[in-house]
């Protein structure tokens, strides 16, 4: 296989890692603001909004759940409400492609590509429902107020940008504490952790073995400062564990065409 001639993966790294530092830094800030855009309201155990990712040697495409595409451009779209509050990432913009659509940031040198299984799935994109779209009247520059609001990790830190690129590039293993219900709890905390909590499905050691194993830390022993379900990289970490059941009904049927 050509990735494994080229050094991009090995037995210990099978998933390869995003290349550059403006590529990993934006599928970190992605997946931060899925994580806590999204929190317990997903559908179908995607718990970021997607069900798989495809690395592809210019980037990544992630594919988004069927029922949750205008929620996952919602959550990620920069936007103003009415309070004058930012929502989104700060320069991201979307660009058609056929059926697929490109988020390019406008801050970074760096894309992903989003597939749906249905063609014409990107109708948010034509007509804002409501707020101020930042995205859809300044699509080739930034609006001044993109600026003003945290979004996302708030300082560089290569160590977290690589982990977190790696998660979201590992969005089958993480869809695993959706399965009993539909959905888990993901959240980040400061700048660098990322929580995911589930109750009735993999077990917490089961998970963490599958993430070590797929490369999540490669590169770093972070045993030494882990405790079974906390994976760290540098400062950075992922914590998965579990808690009692709540069997809650999700909200975001309600809510998947709200801005």
């Amino acid at each position: 296989m050509q990735w494994a001639a080229d050094g991009l993966i090995s037995r210990t790294l099978p998933v390869p890692d995003a290349e550059g530092a403006d590529q990993r830094a934006l599928e970190a800030e992605l997946l931060v603001n899925l994580a806590n855009g999204l929190r317990h309201e997903q559908l179908g155990g995607a718990v970021l909004g997607l069900v798989r990712a495809v690395p592809r040697p210019e980037g990544v495409e992630f594919w988004v759940h069927p029922a949750m595409g205008s929620r996952v451009l919602s959550v990620l779209l920069p936007r103003i409400d009415s309070y004058r509050m930012g929502h989104g990432l700060p320069g991201l913009r979307p660009v058609r492609e056929g059926s697929r659509v490109r988020l390019r940031s406008l801050r970074r040198n760096a894309s992903v590509v989003l597939v749906h299984p249905d063609p014409d799935w990107a109708d948010y994109l034509d007509a804002p429902a409501c707020e101020e779209h930042i995205w859809w009247h300044h699509r080739d520059r930034m609006h001044p107020d993109e600026a003003t609001w945290h979004a996302g990790p708030r300082e560089p830190d290569p160590h977290r940008d690589l982990l977190l690129s790696r998660l979201i590039r590992r969005t089958a293993l993480v869809n695993a504490t959706g399965s009993a219900h539909g959905w888990a709890n993901a959240y980040s905390r400061g700048d660098r952790e990322v929580f995911i909590e589930w109750c009735c499905s993999v077990e917490v050691d089961d998970l963490a073995r599958r993430l070590r194993r797929s490369g999540l830390t490669a590169g770093e022993d972070d045993r030494a400062r882990s405790g079974i379900g906390r994976l760290a990289f540098g400062d950075a970490a992922v914590i998965v564990r579990k808690g009692p059941c709540g069997l809650v009904p999700p909200t975001l049927s309600a809510r998947a065409g709200a801005c």
